[in-house]
């Protein structure tokens, strides 16, 4: 329920997030690898108890409100599960026959479960959200003049990026297939097999998702081909080794240079071998090799080399303003256009991104709509984020949470073998973790919500936790902090604190005059310092960090205990 609450879809995130989190995650800094955050959300999912009777439960009081939700992807769902126990009068549009929007279009079933999909948005439609689907919106002036006091439009990006112009995409047509648009296909099972010899063009996930398909639809050469250096093509790094685990080459570094047609069908595809060369501000230029062009055969060919936003049932006299590329003009803390009753989110408001990132819009607009609604100022009176910080110390020596660090290395999530996965596209390839590799894999986590908290006036400056914390990441030293040099004050540091991305903790107004260092880059929050300290100078205290939520007006924000803020000014540290 605490992943419910704040992600929505716990099941379907555990098994296809981008994992924003998991670069921040500071196990990755001790032994390389992040904590598998994103699979054990799954674990919580796929483990849990009956929850329908802790969701909140319809009937809600009418509010005389009524919102229109255009597309029923991960955004739009997201506001509705926000509203509706608000007592909103909420009516969502798709033209498809479910809800889901591109979780259901372009996740393939062997990532993502129908069942799990299904289960996860009729957890949101059993709010009481009148639907609306097969019906295509083909005008944003006929939803305002219905009578809507407010418009979300969370319709994605639906359009695929083609290659109009290169040699032989009319003649080769039939062959040539717009990956979004193809994965559709074969979601909604109109299309079920595809030639023995596929290229996939493209570097992005979905190109990763549309190989692995194409694999399994009869494809057993499956090829993908980017003109980028496989190190920075846009798929995620897990993505590239599962479609390479499933025999799948990926061929970088070459620019497609036209379709070979012969005897009117497709043949396959030439390209120009290319190589990156950054100039000094580090900017790439993909530059030809010289070498003569090399030609790959192909009965199908996938392109999936981006997507875009398309708008041609918004009108253009409706107070919404559009800019260059015709993307509306939309705020980025409130999500409203500049008419004030129409709302964006997801890839409709700023472009293709994740399902994490639409449900991050979702709340927010979910925010903006419920003042907007109730004629409150949509910036003024948004609430910040909710703080608590609070000691979790027991007794002298006993903490309310598990201070052990465990060693293991990232556990690999067991996958299903090859021989059941590529002949049936709806098995799912990752089985997840069970409950016993979930809790292994949960304790590899630092604790970063466990904050250690210093009171200088406590301390006696015996340096006792200098003496036993296992990192060194304590320094007490003398330092002048007004107009003082960071990078001279991180050469002091016991152990040189290299990572400048991460601000240090320092205190001053010691007795001796010098000031307390640590470094947050490499503190385990093991609570040695805080066991150690003769008169408890260090603390250990929980932190909590809420985002507000559409309800949280009838709330005010709440901070408790000692939070310390570190500011930089110029090059001192403050």
């Amino acid at each position: 329920m605490v992943n419910w609450d704040s992600n929505v879809f716990p099941g379907i995130l555990g098994r296809t997030c981008d994992r924003p989190c998991e670069p921040a995650c500071r196990r990755g800094r001790i032994d390389e690898e992040p904590v598998a955050i994103c699979r054990l959300k799954r674990v919580a999912a796929d483990n849990r108890d009956e929850v329908k009777h802790l969701m909140p439960q319809p009937p809600f009081k009418p509010n005389g409100k009524k919102i229109a939700l255009i597309g029923a992807g991960p955004a739009s769902l997201t506001v509705a599960r926000d509203l509706a126990p608000l007592g909103y009068e909420l009516h969502l549009f798709d033209e498809q026959f479910k809800g889901g929007g591109f979780m259901r279009s372009q996740i393939p079933s062997f990532r993502l479960p129908e069942t799990v999909l299904d289960e996860e948005v009729d957890y949101i439609l059993d709010l009481g959200i009148q639907t609306h689907f097969n019906r295509y919106v083909s005008s944003l002036k006929e939803v305002l003049d219905a009578e809507y006091d407010a418009v979300f439009v969370g319709t994605g990006a639906p359009r695929g990026r083609d290659l109009p112009d290169l040699p032989g995409r009319q003649e080769g047509d039939a062959n040539i297939h717009i990956g979004i648009n193809w994965l559709a296909s074969v979601a909604f099972e109109h299309t079920h097999k595809i030639g023995q010899t596929v290229i996939v063009l493209g570097g992005g996930n979905t190109a990763m998702d549309c190989c692995r398909t194409a694999r399994r639809l009869g494809g057993e050469d499956v090829k993908v081909i980017v003109r980028s250096p496989f190190a920075t093509m846009k798929a995620s790094p897990w993505e590239k080794e599962d479609a390479m685990h499933e025999d799948i080459p990926i061929i970088d570094n070459h620019v497609p240079k036209s379709f070979v047609i012969e005897d009117g069908k497709l043949a396959g595809m030439t390209f120009e071998k290319v190589e990156a060369i950054y100039d000094e501000n580090g900017k790439r230029s993909l530059v030809p090799t010289g070498e003569p062009d090399v030609f790959f055969p192909a009965d199908d060919v996938l392109i999936a080399v981006g997507q875009e936003n398309a708008f041609p049932w918004i009108e253009r006299n409706l107070g919404i303003d559009f800019d260059k590329w015709e993307m509306p003009v939309v705020d980025r803390t409130t999500f409203q256009s500049t008419n004030p009753r129409v709302f964006f989110g997801g890839d409709a408001a700023f472009g293709p991104e994740n399902v994490i990132t639409a449900v991050a819009h979702g709340h927010q607009a979910a925010v903006s709509i419920d003042l907007f609604c109730h004629g409150k100022n949509l910036l003024t009176e948004r609430l910040p984020p909710f703080v608590n910080l609070q000691s979790v110390k027991m007794g002298i020596h006993e903490w309310a949470y598990d201070s052990k660090i465990d060693e293991y290395d990232r556990l690999r999530v067991p996958q299903a073998p090859k021989t059941r996965t590529l002949v049936n596209r709806k098995q799912e390839v990752e089985l997840g973790f069970d409950q016993l590799d979930g809790y292994k894999e949960a304790m590899r986590c630092l604790n970063c919500d466990v904050q250690t908290v210093f009171d200088a006036p406590k301390c006696i400056e015996c340096d006792a936790c200098v003496d036993i914390c296992p990192t060194s990441c304590i320094t007490f030293t003398a330092f002048e902090l007004e107009g003082g040099d960071e990078n001279d004050l991180r050469g002091r540091t016991k152990v040189p604190a290299l990572n400048s991305t991460q601000a240090l903790y320092i205190q001053d107004n010691l007795k001796t005059g010098r000031i307390m260092v640590k470094d947050e880059d490499v503190c385990l929050h093991c609570g040695l310092c805080a066991e150690r300290c003769p008169t408890a100078a260090w603390d250990m205290q929980a932190f909590w960090y809420n985002v507000t939520k559409a309800d949280g007006h009838k709330y005010g924000p709440t901070v408790t205990g000692n939070l310390v803020q570190i500011q930089r000014d110029g090059n001192a540290a403050v």
